[in-house]
């Protein structure tokens, strides 16, 4: 009777330990080093439509984090248009009518002006807007 007992809280003590150890290496320590680096590596999937008409882009201010991988959908509602980036080496052209996506991750913290470069049309000048890429 004696051994069963033994085996029992010998048994329940590993089973404890365990479950502690286990609980250590699967959740993440609060305020740690681990937490911290897990968000920083994970960045977030952002997601825009970019109406072009009409010598405007709508919306005028795109904002995201630093990181983040961006998603642009430009859609010509009117005559052919441009969305150009300079810092970003953007420069992406929409047919009349027509829709065009693109991606690429905002890795450089700051402002950027976007424009439309296209010359055919002198409305095409006043195009202008910015993104906002926020550090992280």
């Amino acid at each position: 009777m004696a051994k069963v007992t033994t085996r029992r809280r010998t048994m329940a003590t590993l089973a404890a330990g365990g479950l502690g150890l286990l609980a250590w290496a699967v959740l993440p320590r609060l305020g740690g080093r681990d937490t911290l680096a897990a968000q920083e590596q994970a960045p977030d999937r952002r997601d825009f439509l970019v109406t072009l008409r009409k010598y405007e882009f709508s919306p005028t201010r795109i904002e995201v984090h630093q990181d983040d991988l961006v998603k642009i959908t430009l859609r010509s509602e009117d005559i052919a248009h441009s969305f150009t980036i300079d810092e970003y080496r953007i420069s992406k052209r929409v047919a009349p009518g027509g829709t065009t996506t693109f991606e690429f991750r905002a890795d450089r913290a700051g402002t950027f002006p976007f424009y439309c470069n296209l010359t055919s049309d002198a409305g095409c000048k006043t195009m202008r807007g910015e993104l906002v890429v926020h550090p992280r």
